[in-house]
């Protein structure tokens, strides 16, 4: 019985020393071991969990919304696709799918997401301007409604300022306006 309680007091005595080191600011390095790894491991979830939204290998996956990238192509003035404009455009062919709840159209969330830069100036950003449907199959189907889970072709095309830049689409979450990737591709 002695024993016993001795070893109680012992366990006890051990306890209170370490409650006692810790409020006095001293570490306990197994315990800030846990909460190093614990925290590491959160960060990995946190990072994870940004990356499940991304522009990257031709596709873009964002919360309401998948577009894949299926053709890229230089449209020449007055060729079939650009018969309206004096520059030459840069035209996209895309896939998107509607991963929301809400009806969506294909061309405005292409607008809301993608800028188009060709980097020929070396003091300012050259966003390019848009220029007219490079496929007359979408002129009546680019603004239709897209259902939940509901998959349709479309095309957009931007006004070139030279045909030697590449085109960098580089793409930002609407609302967060956080940057999801870019790509460059090469005038072909």
């Amino acid at each position: 019985m002695k024993k016993l309680l001795f070893f109680i007091t012992v366990v006890m005595l051990l306890v209170l020393v370490g409650c006692n080191n810790d409020k006095n600011g001293s570490t306990n390095t197994d315990s800030n071991a846990n909460v190093e790894s614990g925290s590491k491991e959160a960060n990995d979830k946190e990072k994870e969990s940004e990356s499940e939204y991304y522009f990257k290998d031709n596709e873009l996956v964002t919360e309401d919304a998948k577009i894949k990238i299926t053709d890229t192509k230089v449209i020449q003035p007055g060729e079939k696709g650009n018969e309206y404009s004096d520059k030459p455009v840069f035209a996209i062919w895309y896939e998107i799918t509607n991963l929301s709840e809400d009806e969506m159209d294909p061309s405005t969330e292409w607008i809301f997401t993608f800028e188009a830069i060709q980097d020929n100036n070396p003091n300012a950003v050259n966003e390019l301007d848009m220029a007219g449907l490079p496929d007359e199959r979408f002129l009546e189907s680019q603004n239709e409604s897209i259902k939940p889970n509901g998959t349709v072709e479309n095309a957009v095309a931007y006004e070139l300022d030279d045909l030697e830049t590449p085109v960098t689409l580089v793409a930002n979450d609407f609302i967060t306006d956080e940057k999801l990737g870019e790509q460059t591709f090469e005038i072909k």
